[in-house]
């Protein structure tokens, strides 16, 4: 959006469609490519290896908190930043982090956080939602937590599903719903045995962004369990549609969600279930944590920001290198 918005052509294609970095230089060539920008250091950037063209590589998260970890990864990386024109991250811890497993690149990282708009869509039916979800509609004090997130070890959905069971077994108006793509179908198949022999926990295919962002706002909460994050979109987009959040304390999210003024970290199942009782105990703080949460994505997190970061490195991408 940004990049078309400066009168660029955009294609976009997902890296797992492609198996070889010369399928890579067949779609340059076929469509006459200028530049690329990649998503995720590994999994994007090692396609655009040594094709002579400019590019820029946004960190994702994994590529730093996991993949920097594999050797072998790690070195793909570095060469991958030596051709690259600029890096972005997330934040400036994350800039940190790459800084210091590649130094030669520290000239070449900026940090511009994430932006965000929400859009949901004005036509949604929450109870159609719910009737989908097998949830009932009549129960009293009905409250829905949706953990948004694909189907992949490294969110972890599955990581309060017993916690959250027991608990909906004591208070039955309670209900975690998890939706998202079927990202790694080995994984997909263990989540849907775990969640078809749990009470109160769903599990919902992916759903279009608007309609997502209408769910998200009609839920009691948005819930992260990640084991690793770069920048939860997800958090942001719950903030900034005044919903509470409770996310797993992990770097990723504690940049983002300061526990007790705009949202809760949880370090373990247990603590999750305390953190959500008092959360539906306590409206004066969950009105807070909202009212604060929106603030901060306002501030820190605005789309005209980030639409004019990218514009300006797309300049990098233009003209001789430096």
């Amino acid at each position: 959006d940004h990049l078309e918005a400066a009168g660029h052509m955009c294609i976009l294609k997902d890296a797992f469609d492609f198996e070889s970095p010369s399928e890579v230089s067949d779609l340059i060539a076929a469509e006459n490519l200028e530049a690329a920008l990649a998503l995720h250091l590994y999994r994007g950037g090692r396609l655009l290896q040594g094709h002579q063209i400019p590019f820029g590589i946004i960190f994702g998260g994994t590529d730093l908190n996991e993949d920097a970890n594999h050797r072998e990864k790690n070195e793909v990386m570095g060469r991958v930043l030596e051709e690259a024109r600029f890096a972005v991250a997330f934040t400036e811890s994350m800039k940190e982090m790459a800084q210091t497993q590649w130094p030669h690149a520290k000239d070449k990282i900026y940090v511009q956080s994430q932006g965000i708009a929400t859009i949901p869509n004005a036509a949604f039916n929450w109870n159609s939602f719910l009737q989908r979800s097998e949830i009932n509609q009549n129960a009293d004090n009905l409250h829905v937590f949706l953990l948004i997130c694909g189907l992949r070890q490294v969110k972890d959905p599955l990581y309060l599903v017993d916690a959250f069971s027991e608990w909906h077994q004591e208070e039955p108006n309670v209900y975690m719903v998890i939706v998202g793509p079927e990202v790694d179908p080995v994984f997909t198949r263990e989540v849907k045995a775990r969640v078809k022999r749990a009470a109160g926990v769903r599990l919902m295919g992916e759903m279009q962004q608007e309609d997502l962002h209408a769910a998200l706002r009609n839920c009691f909460a948005l819930v992260n369990s990640s084991v690793s994050e770069g920048m939860s979109a997800a958090i942001l987009e719950a903030m900034d549609l005044e919903v509470p959040v409770l996310a797993r304390n992990i770097p990723g999210n504690a940049a983002l969600v300061k526990h007790g003024i705009t949202g809760l970290l949880f370090a373990d199942p247990q603590e999750f279930v305390q953190l959500a009782k008092r959360l539906i105990r306590d409206p004066e703080l969950e009105r807070e944590i909202v009212a604060q949460g929106q603030a901060h994505v306002q501030r820190h997190h605005s789309w005209q920001a980030e639409r004019e970061t990218y514009q300006h490195l797309v300049g990098k991408l233009q003209g001789p290198l430096e």
